[in-house]
């Protein structure tokens, strides 16, 4: 729908996991992905900081967006696409999977009937363009409809809602091409020692001791912290080519993540960068690259995390505002050892249905013709 002087665009606004975002039918935005990363910027508010004329919410934790649409594949329900914006400086990245706002991808699709709901609950199988990977949610149902309410609570949201299942299949190598994208299970960039891992998210894990850091730091610490910063940026600018990522200049991966031993009975305690700002909690698939990492003899989280034995492997990964448990199904009989299912619990939460509207000289509202298929640029 357009009109004169503004374009209203059909959304939902979302709590997934610890993130917030926009969804949108993939229908209702361009096909083009230049033109829909143009409309989807101008609607979380463009390059300003505060994003104070947009949706965005002047944090890269609630500057996200997901477009979804049917699917194609014969083994998925739908699309997902992931779109990160980047506050304050006007571009958006469509390199990375994001694990929170898939959280709620399963409810989206079902409260706007691209899934047709179970009693009990429902499974959606989501194909997440970004890497090409497929997941497998389990959401609560009842009557037709999505169950919010419930007594899971996760660190970094307040209260408690009903569960959803997450199950990650053969995120290997998800943007990379491989688990290990150099080849190593360590490598030195800038004198520090480092792996590179890709378990769903591109990750370069380092020790904070051998940055001269604790680990132990705050967000808010390690925020101001410029000298830290601009190691972790240069250290970044190398990884990127090593991992098969090409120029990062204008990509949020790969992420850097500072660990060190758990201080609260967990497996390892992490401080994650994204790309320049400390996250608050730590990301989905980002937690499962580090949890990889912590299994593999040799990477650097080897002597630092701590890891129980046994096939089925609980971790609790430490982050500045709690912990975050994945659960990964491990194949050690090789020699090294194969993640073979990765699963977490989520939940997400509906906020708000509506238009977003923005002016329509940035886009009229041409209706996508082909909205089975969302593709990346």
């Amino acid at each position: 729908m357009s009109g004169g002087i503004q374009t209203a665009i059909p959304c939902a606004l979302m709590r997934g996991g610890s993130s917030k975002g926009v969804y949108f039918l993939a229908s209702d935005l361009p096909a083009d992905p230049d033109e829909r990363k143009a409309v989807v910027l101008a609607i979380m508010g463009g390059a300003d900081l505060r994003q104070i004329d947009g949706l965005g919410g002047a944090d890269p934790l609630t500057s996200k967006a997901a477009v979804v649409g049917p699917s194609a594949r014969d083994d998925a329900d739908v699309d997902y696409l992931f779109l990160q914006i980047v506050v304050g400086e006007g571009w958006v990245d469509d390199t990375p999977n994001c694990g929170n706002i898939l959280a709620g991808v399963a409810p989206f699709a079902i409260e706007t009937g691209l899934v047709n709901a179970t009693d009990g609950e429902t499974v959606v199988r989501i194909h997440m363009v970004n890497s090409g990977n497929l997941a497998e949610l389990v959401v609560q149902t009842s009557g037709g409809l999505v169950n919010y309410d419930g007594d899971v609570q996760i660190d970094g949201v307040p209260g408690t809602s009903a569960p959803i299942a997450c199950n990650f299949i053969d995120t290997a190598g998800s943007a990379c091409g491989a688990l290990l994208p150099t080849g190593n299970l360590q490598d030195e960039i800038e004198g520090i020692p480092v792996t590179c891992i890709d378990n769903g998210m591109p990750v370069v894990v380092m020790r904070a001791r051998d940055l001269g850091r604790t680990g132990y730091e705050s967000r808010d610490e390690l925020n101001a912290d410029n000298e830290l910063k601009i190691r972790l940026e240069a250290i970044r600018q190398k990884a990127g080519p090593m991992m098969n990522l090409g120029d990062i200049t204008e990509k949020v991966v790969p992420k850097m993540c500072l660990i060190a031993p758990p201080r609260n009975g967990g497996a390892v305690t992490t401080r994650t960068f994204i790309p320049h700002t400390c996250h608050a909690a730590v990301g989905v698939l980002g937690a499962v690259s580090v949890a990889t990492a912590c299994v593999l003899p040799g990477s650097v989280a080897d002597g630092t995390a701590v890891v129980a034995e046994g096939r089925e492997k609980t971790l609790s990964v430490e982050h500045p505002s709690g912990e975050f448990t994945v659960t990964l199904v491990v194949n050690e009989s090789g020699t090294l050892p194969v993640v073979e299912k990765a699963g977490l619990l989520r939940t997400a939460r509906m906020i708000f249905r509506g238009n977003a509207c923005l002016p329509s000289r940035i886009w009229g509202g041409r209706r996508n013709e082909n909205p089975g298929q969302v593709v990346r640029s």
